[in-house]
């Protein structure tokens, strides 16, 4: 005699009753979770933009952040306005401008909508920084950066981090001997034109002395990640341009 749990009908009934248990199972785990997840991307994202200009717990070699529970203080004790710049040099106040995702930015622009720039601007020991979220791609996924500038587009600070860079080689961009080294560098040339910085495997300035050459030294054995992070740098950065030449008024 046949059981009803040979016929077909029965398994398919099993596995629809499985799914929709298992999916309100996640469904009801991710909508719980989600309350803490967008509290540790507010943090990171905090910690990341005060690291940029120098507020941080560093030793002498290490990246070190501001303590979790320390950073929104910090954050705005340090960040005196939150700026989403559209248009080139249209800017608004937005308090929630460290919210704004640079990759769905970057997708809007493609698809011809207008792209959303964040720029936080803020003030320690009676200096301004000027610091801009930007994204690009490594040699395997997606490498970005929160880079400080002054108001004459010289680097103060940066903080760089990957998606999946190989372990001793392009994921050392996040690195402090990496990251120090674009401390004072210029975006602009000699005639005020926008040119980036470069990373190169040829910079005959290893010591990093001469901060006008646009280059940097190159990470050994990671030149396509290098590649990105100067590409990233040109084509985000680039963007801020029309709006620093206000700051010249």
């Amino acid at each position: 005699m046949e059981k009803k749990t040979d016929k077909n009908l029965y398994t398919v009934l099993f596995a629809t009753g499985m799914v929709i248990v298992v999916g309100s199972l996640l469904a009801f785990v991710a909508s719980s979770l989600r309350p803490k997840i967008d509290e540790n991307k507010r943090i990171e994202k905090q910690q990341n933009i005060l690291y940029a200009m120098g507020v941080n717990e560093n030793d002498e070699s290490s990246a070190i952040f501001v303590a979790g529970d320390k950073v929104g203080e910090e954050f705005t004790k340090y960040i005196t306005s939150q700026l989403v710049i559209t248009n080139g040099t249209d800017a608004k106040e937005d308090n929630e401008a460290y919210l704004i995702d640079v990759k769905k930015e970057q997708s809007k622009a493609k698809d011809g909508e207008e792209r959303r720039l964040p720029l936080f601007v803020g003030e320690k020991d009676g200096k301004t920084f000027y610091v801009a979220p930007i994204r690009g791609k490594g040699l395997w996924d997606a490498v970005w950066a929160y880079v400080a500038m002054d108001e004459n587009m010289v680097v103060q600070g940066a903080y760089f981090d990957h998606q999946a860079e190989t372990a001793g080689l392009g994921a050392n961009i996040k690195q402090r001997f990496f990251m120090d080294d674009f401390i004072g560098e210029h975006l602009l040339d000699d005639s005020g034109n926008f040119v980036g910085i470069n990373i190169s495997k040829s910079n005959g300035d290893p010591l990093n002395n001469d901060k006008t050459d646009n280059e940097v030294d190159a990470i050994a054995g990671a030149t396509i990640t290098g590649d990105g992070v100067a590409a990233m740098l040109r084509k985000d950065l680039k963007l801020y341009v029309p709006y620093f030449k206000t700051l010249k008024k």
